[in-house]
């Protein structure tokens, strides 16, 4: 049996939205499922204005833009994620400043957060990593003690509760992913939640977003003509890519149940293991949050275990993987100037974790054989 890490769910309605807009003709940006799209996204989550964009790199950029980064800034954010998290500062001039994440949910860490700030300090970026929220109420106290704006990377984090509030309306800002390997998909896409902020900057956000025109303005007749008024660059999707993740997203509690039952499964399986000399730790969900099961992680309590079990699964056909090469231990990082042993806890979660299939289409017979070939490895140990 041959079972791969990720399969992207359909709901059997996209093709059906997809011949819709051919049909409408209004294929490029901002068209009728892009429309249906931000409506669903904005009621649903109590978001004040989403804006779509090509990908949660353009929206962690168009964020980047409108708090004006520049050379000399900072911006706080941890080391495990992916790059695009780091170079929407850096492209901008601006420092990232990597802090310490929590061996409990590998999210940021608040206390490492208010050791980093300076005077320099214009942001910082939360990272809700595996669909579980950071510590926001921790998080918005530090950014309203130091006037720092929070960016939500919400890569995968849609459809998932810190508390009472869904994330990604928490911030000043958020991005969220919908990328093919979430749990809601375009195959490319994402979006930009802009919260509580000034109707000026949510006008400059559809300006940026629309190759730094006022097209925008024009298409809703508040201008007889439109012209170049701000940078800006490409960031409308396509009405086709809106129309695959408006069937994903009217269905999108059904997928997150269907995730949830895998999650659940895997945990009631393989929680008679710890404690242990080998497994250290397994996906973990405060009682305060809600996730929306993007990923089930194993933590093992070294890196030689860790490979270990990859192999053995792997050879039997079960795709397994490890994540993120902390940023600041990457060749890059240490362009910037850390050492690989500056965060100590990020480089130790990075060797140690394994994550597991968990995707809507994986079989109870698929399941059956992973978590059957886990405890037959873990019986080696």
């Amino acid at each position: 049996m041959r079972i791969p890490f990720n399969k992207p769910y359909l709901t059997g309605k996209e093709i059906e939205y997809i011949e819709d807009s051919l049909r409408r003709g209004d294929i490029g940006g901002d068209g009728y499922y892009t429309e249906k799209v931000t409506s669903l996204l904005e009621s649903r989550f109590s978001l004040d204005k989403v804006l779509m964009t090509t990908s949660c790199t353009h929206a962690l950029e168009m964020a980047a833009d409108l708090i004006e980064l520049k050379e000399g800034d900072e911006v706080i954010l941890p080391s495990f994620t992916f790059p695009s998290t780091a170079n929407s500062v850096i492209n901008r001039g601006a420092k990232p400043v990597f802090a310490e994440i929590k061996k409990t949910t590998f999210n940021i860490d608040p206390s490492d957060i208010e050791k980093k700030i300076t005077d320099k300090t214009r942001a910082v970026i939360p990272v809700h990593y595996a669909g579980v929220g950071c510590e926001m109420e921790q998080i918005h106290y530090l950014a309203e003690k130091y006037n720092l704006y929070i960016i939500e990377d919400a890569a995968q984090g849609v459809n998932a509760i810190y508390k009472d509030s869904y994330l990604g309306g928490i911030g000043d800002f958020a991005c969220y992913s919908f990328h093919c390997s979430k749990n809601y998909v375009s195959g490319e896409g994402g979006a930009l939640v802009i919260n509580n902020c000034s109707n000026e900057i949510k006008d400059r956000a559809e300006i940026i977003r629309d190759k730094g025109t006022n097209r925008p303005h024009f298409l809703r007749g508040e201008v007889d003509k439109y012209t170049w008024v701000d940078k800006g660059s490409s960031y409308l999707p396509s009405d086709l890519l809106m129309a695959v993740l408006y069937a994903q997203l009217e269905e999108m509690d059904k997928i997150k149940h269907m995730r949830e039952k895998i999650f659940r499964r895997y945990y009631d399986s393989l929680k008679q293991f710890l404690p242990g000399s080998f497994l250290d730790s397994i996906s973990y969900i405060p009682e305060d949050r809600d996730s929306n099961y993007h990923i089930f992680y194993l933590k093992f309590n070294n890196r030689e275990i860790r490979d270990f079990v990859m192999n053995r699964l792997q050879n039997k056909g079960i795709t397994v993987s490890f994540h993120y090469i902390p940023l600041h231990s990457s060749p890059m990082g240490q362009k910037l100037g850390y050492r690989a042993e500056d965060l100590e806890v990020t480089l130790e979660v990075a060797a140690t974790i394994l994550r597991l299939p968990l995707y809507p289409d994986l079989s109870d017979e698929q399941l059956t054989y992973i978590i059957e070939n886990i405890v037959d490895v873990f019986k080696e140990l």
